[in-house]
């Protein structure tokens, strides 16, 4: 049952997403940035961990996922740091998302050789 819930509540962010760009005049990269600052508020109201406690890896591996991790690593660096948590902790926590995105997408790029469209 957790990998029907999963799969429920991943496809119904990936279904509000679509509909964002279908429906209104918002770029990919802005619903992203808008998922990614929606699981870092869920983060600090305390929202989303119940909700990641329900939906299991439907929620913690879109980009709600990510901005969580960066919530969650800005608080901790803060608790330690002090004021300088704010800009340690996000990169700090999110370091192995963000390098294997790199590692991986330069290992795509010479699978697939990507090129520029032509207009």
């Amino acid at each position: 049952m957790e990998y029907i819930i999963s799969f429920v509540v991943g496809g119904l962010i990936c279904v509000v997403c679509q509909i964002l760009m279908e429906k209104t005049k918002m770029m990919p990269g802005r619903i992203m940035v808008l998922l990614v600052c929606l699981g870092a508020v869920l983060g600090f109201f305390g929202l989303y961990e119940p909700f990641a406690d329900f939906a299991g890896t439907g929620a913690t591996v879109p980009l709600l996922g990510f901005g969580h991790v960066l919530w969650k690593g800005v608080k901790s660096a803060i608790d330690q740091y002090g004021v300088i948590g704010l800009f340690k902790g996000g990169p700090t926590a999110g370091a192995v998302g963000i390098s294997a995105a790199i590692i991986f997408g330069y290992i795509a790029s010479w699978i697939f050789k990507p090129h520029m469209k032509k207009k």
